[in-house]
């Protein structure tokens, strides 16, 4: 009779692993570790800045359906994307405050979509490029309104421009989506705000100025919504103490102080070495990516304490020579430093490669575009890291529902 209780529990238990695993939640965090469901989260995962823009038109947003389908297929478990356009052609947010009603449903469509498919997102708020108008735009709407301004830093500074900011953050949060009905900040398919993508500040290197900023506005992005995590949207460039860890350039972002505000839940890291390197070869530029994975998931564990993401990495297909291997080492390389991390427990929580394509895509390819379906090497490489990191997440649902079922029989006998 004993042995048939235990085996009852056990299979209990098991069943119950898998419906954590379909069940939704918020994604959080625990020390180094991302949770949910009370066991940790791995994010092998993709780039799809487009997701919004495609999602706008009724005619194309089957591309946002099939390419989030093919994602999942491949085990693909969170995608970053744009939730910013502002100004220009298709436009998010036409002027401060008054905003496109159909861009805002392609991002609903695209969130809906991801949801459907198991598929977390990160939604970035701003660019500090001038695609997609970027911080530029906002200091124009500023200087136009009679604000005396002269950089597009004072994007960082200008209290009118942070209110304009501030403004846009409250937008997206607090939508309600067309399709689902469900407020952004409450829909648990999010897992993040993403506060800039890749902030720089030519003016002051120190990191100082993005360091005030960042804690502004992480503090306010809370204030409105406790439910998701807040990162700073950082490629993983250190300050003065520790230059030497970089590129040889600064870019006024200090990977350790600013990721060490309390509001900001992980931190990021983006690796592009065939940019960043571009007079080095092939050897050099794969050393310097080694060496800033291990770096990066070193300080992310002993000194932030914080969950790390690679957020975006890559390898152009345009560069001289280029062969599909060039770029499979590349992703080895990535994913196997992030796997070594992880199944040690460490911080490395996972990668986004830049970035994923449905076919039929051709005016958005960069480079740096995988098409699923056409790129069958990188494509094998991808599903692996996905059943490895999988199998973690498997070992460690069962280990802790190995001790619910202990306390179970404790509490039986």
């Amino acid at each position: 009779m004993k042995l048939y209780v235990i085996f009852f529990y056990f299979i209990y238990f098991f069943h119950h692993v898998k419906a954590n695993v379909i069940n939704d939640d918020f994604i959080k965090t625990k020390g180094i570790h991302f949770m949910l469901n009370e066991s940790p989260f791995y994010a092998n995962g993709f780039n799809a800045y487009w997701l919004m823009l495609i999602g706008s038109d009724p005619s194309q947003r089957h591309k946002v359906s099939s390419v989030l389908q093919d994602a999942a297929s491949h085990g693909l478990t969170v995608g970053r994307t744009w939730a910013f356009s502002d100004a220009g052609y298709s436009p998010l947010q036409f002027s401060p405050g008054f905003y496109n009603e159909n861009m805002f449903q392609g991002l609903d469509y695209a969130i809906h979509e991801a949801g459907k498919n198991g598929i977390k997102l990160i939604l970035s708020l701003v660019n500090n490029y001038n695609d997609f108008g970027g911080k530029n735009q906002y200091v124009n709407w500023a200087k136009s309104q009679g604000q005396p301004l002269t950089s597009d830093d004072d994007f960082y500074t200008n209290s009118v421009v942070k209110g304009y900011f501030k403004n846009h953050i409250k937008a997206v949060v607090t939508r309600n989506n067309s399709i689902s009905g469900i407020a952004y900040k409450d829909d648990p398919t999010i897992m993040a705000w993403e506060l800039m993508n890749e902030p720089r500040c030519s003016s002051d290197l120190s990191g100082s100025t993005v360091q005030s900023w960042i804690s502004e506005m992480a503090s306010y992005t809370k204030s409105i919504d406790s439910n998701h995590l807040v990162e700073a949207g950082l490629e993983g460039f250190y300050g003065n103490s520790d230059t030497q860890k970089n590129p040889n350039f600064q870019v006024g972002t200090d990977f350790i102080a600013n990721n060490q505000i309390p509001e900001i839940d992980f931190a990021t890291v983006h690796s592009y070495p065939d940019q960043w390197l571009t007079g080095q070869d092939d050897e050099a530029q794969l050393n310097f990516l080694t060496n800033w994975l291990k770096v990066h998931i070193e300080d992310s564990q002993t000194i932030l304490k914080k969950p790390i993401i690679f957020a975006e990495f890559g390898k152009t297909t345009k560069g001289p020579g280029f062969t599909p291997q060039q770029r499979d080492i590349i992703f080895n390389t990535v994913y196997s430093s992030i796997f070594s991390s992880a199944k040690g427990g460490g911080a490395a929580a996972g990668g986004l490669f830049w970035h994923i394509l449905a076919e039929g895509m051709d005016s958005f390819k960069d480079g740096y575009e995988i098409i699923l379906s056409e790129s069958s090497s990188v494509s094998d490489i991808i599903i692996e890291q996905s059943k490895r990191l999988n199998k973690i997440r498997k070992m460690y649902a069962r280990l802790k529902n190995i001790e619910k079922w202990k306390k179970a029989r404790k509490l039986k006998d």
